[in-house]
């Protein structure tokens, strides 16, 4: 691996200081009333934040909270240092994140060594796994979470660790919304699976191997062996699922050090990495570099071209946009799709190609892949190392392995892994990952077989007498943000059983809701509007015939108008299911797909400045 930390450490100023007598320029230390009414700007970030908290010693200001920290065993001189807080998402509910232990440890010795006192702190840890209904419907709630323990808290920077799918967006959504200092520690992706000679990745082949069994083409004894194979350490799905491509993101977005999306997490370079990112974040302090700073439109845009480039999963559509919202950046779909068309795939990594990401880092990680992709990426950006996109592409090397990212020149794909579409079943939009989906299914004319709920799903899917065929499209409505709640996983819908049987592996499936990173297939998600708030997807009955046209950007209910305006005239919407605590308010204020899924009172409002 070749890849650039950052700049060496700088000479350490005042902060040496350890009776903190001088504070930032003109500064006069707060009494307890003052404190009490601070900001997070106020508190936190930059020269002196840490420092008019714990005041001067032997003054009455910061008398209480001196006392208080030493009483943990810290000293005088420890609290003369910039102090770093570490948000923790350590879960043993989050197997992904299950190392963060003892990687928070080596961020500590990375900060100690940059002359920082590091505070761990803990926030909510969503499993994807374990987190029921759906870890997404807690994303907000997540970002919340962090966002006002930062602003809380008497932090100079703050270390975002962070691993499963969801947790990397929320922390960054969270420390876009304090602003104070921030930098990203990913936990790294898990070793490959294998399995007779087979390198195996979760969850992809999850999908794959439980169709097999359904179609009885595999063994349950074989089925049993590959569940204990498929994980075989710590750390996020070893695939380009959105755990590694929202970890790809933060390192394209500039808040994270190069090379941060692809070291395994048992790899000892991962703990140098979690160390030096541990100096950095005392350097940020020192500097008072913001991510308001760092995650502008062109920062975006490239992290944009970079998740088209690597295949990266649908899901980073919906984080992205919610991200760039907490900072008054409007992200638009067709943004997503122009960009789509400029950018080739050129990284063969499942579940659209070949490979994992253990081999993305030995052929260099997302440095390679940014390297290649250098005359189409915006050199202006300045990242979480000071320096700029382009000055760090200086000292970024192409791979030699290029059947794991291809030359610019001799792209996977002309375009980049995932589309916008249009038409009347989703007038605001929907998206179809292209590099994941069969070829003779991306211009297709079926008719529908509705599922009206998950549930509905669930009991009919393999029924004998369902009336499908391998040429009909599957429609799954009422899964979106406000329908399920929480816009779960479920747009990759099982092939009905029977089909199965016959050798089919894909058809077209079309819904509101999301589907993980890890999966594959001719798959239409993010449908907007929702079924459940009154979109056209609401009303598609059994039989109706859908067009879909990848090449064209086109998805079309071929319903007259007249039929539809009827059947819009008829619909009811549903009571809401919720009457009280957290998923109440997500049902009354979550925003749609286009918005980013966020709370509309938690986007930045117009003329608000970062951190406000």
């Amino acid at each position: 691996m070749s890849v650039f930390y950052g700049p060496p450490p700088q000479k350490r100023g005042d902060g040496d200081n350890p009776e903190r007598s001088k504070g930032p320029a003109g500064a006069q230390r707060p009494d307890l009333l003052e404190m009490a009414s601070m900001t997070a700007t106020d508190i936190a970030g930059g020269a002196g934040g840490s420092a008019r908290f714990f005041g001067t010693r032997g003054t009455p200001a910061g008398f209480t909270a001196r006392a208080f920290t030493k009483s943990m065993g810290y000293t005088q001189e420890d609290l003369a240092k910039p102090v770093i807080g570490i948000a923790q998402t350590w879960s043993e509910f989050n197997t992904c994140n299950n190392h963060f232990k003892q990687l928070a440890e080596f961020v500590k010795r990375g900060v100690w060594q940059e002359g920082g006192l590091p505070l761990e702190f803990p926030t909510i840890s969503l499993g994807e796994v374990h987190t029921q209904p759906t870890s997404m419907l807690f994303r907000n709630l997540m970002a919340m979470d962090t966002e006002e323990m930062i602003r809380a808290q008497p932090m100079d920077a703050v270390v975002l660790l962070a691993a499963c799918d969801k947790t990397t967006p929320a922390a960054l959504m969270g420390a876009a919304s304090a602003n104070v200092p921030a930098i990203m520690v990913s936990g790294g992706p898990m070793l490959n699976g294998r399995y007779n000679g087979i390198a195996l990745g979760a969850c992809t082949d999850c999908g794959r191997y439980t169709a097999e069994l359904r179609a009885g083409t595999i063994t349950a004894e074989a089925y049993c062996d590959i569940e204990d194979s498929l994980c075989r350490s710590v750390g996020s799905c070893m695939v380009m699922g959105t755990a590694s491509t929202m970890a790809s993101m933060a390192e394209a977005l500039g808040m994270a050090l190069p090379g941060n999306a692809a070291i395994p997490a048992v790899d000892s370079r991962r703990a140098q990495f979690a160390e030096l990112s541990g100096r950095q974040a005392v350097r940020l302090a020192r500097d008072g570099l913001r991510p308001s700073d760092m995650l502008t439109r062109a920062a975006f845009e490239n992290a944009i071209r970079v998740c088209m480039a690597i295949g990266g999963s649908t899901n980073a559509v919906i984080h992205l946009t919610a991200i760039a919202g907490r900072l008054g950046i409007e992200l638009e779909l067709d943004l997503f799709d122009r960009l789509s068309r400029e950018t080739p795939w050129i990284v063969n990594l499942k579940p659209s190609g070949k490979y994992q990401m253990e081999e993305l880092f030995e052929a260099g990680g997302i440095p390679a892949v940014m390297k290649e992709l250098e005359p189409l990426l915006d050199p202006s950006p300045v990242t979480v190392t000071g320096r700029t996109i382009g000055e760090l592409l200086q000292g970024f090397r192409k791979t030699r392995q290029r059947d794991v990212v291809a030359p610019l020149e001799q792209p996977l794909g002309k375009e980049g892994g995932s589309v916008v579409l249009r038409g009347n079943l989703c007038p605001d939009g929907a998206v179809c990952k292209q590099a994941a989906a069969s070829s003779e299914l991306m211009v297709h004319r079926g008719q529908a077989v509705v599922f009206t709920s998950i549930s509905d799903l669930r009991d009919r899917i393999d029924a004998p007498d369902l009336p499908v065929t391998p040429d009909s499209v599957l429609v799954l409505q009422n899964a979106g943000p406000v329908g399920a709640p929480g816009m779960p996983e479920v747009g990759f819908m099982p092939i009905p059983k029977k089909l199965l049987e016959q050798g089919v592996r894909d058809m077209v499936r079309i819904s509101d809701a999301r589907m993980s990173g890890t999966s594959y297939g001719t798959i239409v998600l993010h449908v907007a509007p929702e079924a459940a708030i009154g979109g056209p997807l609401a009303l598609v009955r059994d039989g109706d015939w859908i067009s879909l046209d990848v090449p064209n950007r086109s998805l079309t209910l071929d319903v007259p108008e007249d039929e539809l305006a009827r059947r819009q005239a008829a619909w009811q919407q549903a009571p809401l299911q919720f009457e009280r605590g957290y998923r109440m308010l997500y049902q009354q204020h979550v925003t749609q797909a286009p918005q980013g899924v966020d709370f509309d009172f938690l986007r930045l409002p117009a003329g608000k400045a970062a951190g406000s």
